[in-house]
C-alpha cells in the first residue's frame, strides 16, 4: 500500500494583507502544483518499506517548489495544452529532493526546512541510497514521457549537478577559491536545474529555438540569484527564518561569496581569522566573522550580484508573449532577491 504523503504547506504568508510574489505565482497554477504533488505521492510507490518512509518524510517536508513551478509557468507562457508538464514539474522535484538527500549526507547535516535531516532520523547509508532511488525513479518517469529532447536534456543536467558537487567539494576549506570559481559551481550545482525546469517547458510547448534558449537563460540566472542568496542567508538569518542552522556554510568549510567578498577587502588580522575558519571548518567565530562581512558591506556586495543575475533573467523574459504567466515568472526574479536579508 502506498503512503500517502501530506500535501506541502502553502508559502509562507507575507506580513499583512497582501500577497507575496511567491505567493501570487504559486496561485495561478495551484491546480497543477497540486496535480503535482498527487504524481509524486504516486511515483514513491514501492514494495521497500524504507524507501516509503523516506520518501514521505522528505517531501512531506514541504518546500517553496520553486523549480516544479517555473516549468508549469513557463509551458503556460507558451500556452501548452498537454498534461506532461505535471509528469516533468515531479521529474525535477524528485531529482532536487535526491540532490538534496546526498548534500545532507556530505554535508553532515543535521537540520532541513526546520526538521531533521533523514541522515538525522535513519543514518547516511539509507539516505544516499533513497537517494538513488528518487533519481532512478525520476528517469523512469521520463521515458514514460517518451520524448528523447527531454532525456537529452537531463541527462546532461544531472551530471552538471554532479560536477558541481565535486566542484564545491573541492573548494570546501579552500580560502582560496575566486568568485569565478563559486559562480561556476552554483551554475552547475544549483542554477542547471532551473535552467533545464524553463527549458522542459519551451520544449513541450514546441518553441523555437530562439524561444527555448530564452526561457533557459531566465531560469539559468534565476537559479544562480537564488543560490547567492542562500548562501548570504547563512550568515543573516537564523534556524526558524532559514530551517536549518546559522552559520552551517562557515562550519562546513564552504566559501560562499560573502566570504570571497571579504577575503578579498580585509585587513592583515581579518584574514588570518577568515583563513584559519575556512581551512578548520567550525562555528566557533561565526559572530566575529559575521561582524567582518558587515563592516566590509559583503552582503551588500552579494545582493548586488544578485540582483544582477535577476536583473538579467528579467530581461530574458521579454521574447514572451504578454500573458500572467510571463508575469509570474518575472515575479519569481524578484521573489529570489527579496528573502530576509
Amino acid at each position: 500500500m502506498a503512503t500517502v504523503i501530506p500535501m506541502p504547506q502553502s508559502p509562507r504568508k507575507s506580513s499583512g494583507d497582501t500577497p507575496t510574489s511567491l505567493e501570487q505565482a504559486t496561485a495561478l497554477v495551484a491546480d497543477d502544483l497540486a496535480a503535482v504533488n498527487r504524481h509524486i505521492n504516486n511515483q514513491l510507490a514501492s514494495d521497500v518499506s524504507l524507501i516509503r518512509q523516506m520518501g514521505a518524510y522528505i517531501i512531506a517536508a514541504g518546500g517553496k517548489r520553486l523549480r516544479p513551478l517555473t516549468l508549469i509557468l513557463s509551458a503556460h507562457a507558451l500556452s501548452y495544452q498537454g498534461t506532461a508538464h505535471i509528469d516533468l514539474a515531479a521529474v525535477i522535484e524528485f531529482i532536487h529532493t535526491a540532490t538534496l538527500l546526498h548534500d545532507d549526507v556530505v554535508d553532515e547535516s543535521d537540520l532541513r526546512r526546520g526538521r531533521p535531516t533523514a541522515n538525522a532520523v535513519w543514518d547516511n547509508s539509507a539516505t544516499v541510497l533513497v537517494g538513488d532511488f528518487l533519481y532512478s525513479r525520476a528517469f523512469e518517469m521520463m521515458v514514460a514521457v517518451d520524448r528523447m529532447r527531454v532525456m537529452e536534456i537531463m541527462a546532461s543536467t544531472t551530471n552538471a549537478i554532479a560536477e558541481g558537487e565535486v566542484m564545491q567539494l573541492l573548494n570546501t576549506h579552500n580560502p582560496e577559491t575566486t568568485e569565478a570559481q563559486y559562480l561556476e559551481t552554483i551554475t552547475r550545482k544549483t542554477a542547471r536545474l532551473f535552467e533545464s525546469a524553463t527549458r522542459l517547458g519551451a520544449v513541450l510547448a514546441g518553441a523555437g529555438p530562439a524561444t527555448e534558449d530564452a526561457l533557459a537563460d531566465f531560469g539559468l540566472h534565476l537559479g544562480v540569484a537564488f543560490q547567492i542568496i542562500d548562501d548570504a542567508l547563512d550568515y543573516r538569518a537564523d534556524a526558524k527564518q532559514m530551517g536549518k542552522n546559522a552559520g552551517d556554510d562557515l562550519a562546513e568549510g564552504k566559501v560562499t561569496l560573502p566570504l570571497i567578498h571579504a577575503l578579498q577587502h580585509c585587513d592583515d588580522s581579518q584574514g588570518q581569522l577568515l583563513h584559519k575558519t575556512i581551512e578548520k571548518g567550525t562555528r566557533e567565530h561565526f559572530g566575529h566573522i559575521h561582524s567582518i562581512i558587515e563592516t566590509l558591506d559583503s552582503l551588500a556586495y552579494t545582493s548586488r550580484r544578485a540582483q544582477d543575475y535577476a536583473d538579467t533573467a528579467r530581461q530574458a523574459l521579454e521574447v514572451l508573449p504578454p500573458s500572467n504567466y510571463r508575469t509570474a515568472l518575472a515575479s519569481l526574479a524578484d521573489f529570489s532577491v527579496s528573502r530576509t536579508f
